[in-house]
């Protein structure tokens, strides 16, 4: 009878697990391309990886949140670039995705160098399937 629990408990373990989607490596492309675009301050680039109804959310420190729709995001991202003194770069540490052919979710860690200064955080991207390819539905993220 253990036997049987245990198993019993293995396959619903499996069952429940987060499928990686199919197109894993076409998600994990289209990840990269979001961090590349951004660093090379490029935001006609980095704007086309949302879809136009996105919302982003900052999560400060203490669980506090800002939200943003994709217009006022991206003109933040444009301003923190043009205003800052040392050139900014962003690149994602570890991928964990899980989904399916329509719907992704990915929690991506990275790092961000500025001059000498690094900030790590987490990136939580609700992705969806559209006919141009995988756009961003939402974004939460923070910093560590």
């Amino acid at each position: 009878m253990r036997f049987l629990s245990a198993l019993w408990l293995c396959c619903l373990l499996v069952a429940c697990s987060p499928a990686a989607p199919a197109d894993q490596p076409e998600i994990e492309t289209f990840l990269q391309r979001y961090f590349s675009t951004w660093s090379a301050k490029d935001m006609t680039g980095y704007q086309s990886c949302f879809h136009p109804t996105a919302r982003i959310s900052f999560v400060g420190a203490k669980g506090q949140t800002d939200s943003q729709g994709l217009t006022d995001f991206i003109h933040g991202q444009k301003l923190g670039h043009e205003r800052s003194p040392e050139p900014m770069t962003e690149v994602p540490t570890d991928m964990k995705i899980s989904g399916d052919a329509r719907v992704a979710q990915a929690a991506v860690r990275w790092k961000l160098t500025k001059g000498r200064e690094t900030v790590t955080g987490t990136d939580y991207f609700t992705l969806v399937k559209t006919p141009e390819g995988w756009k961003i539905a939402s974004l939460v993220f923070y910093n560590d």
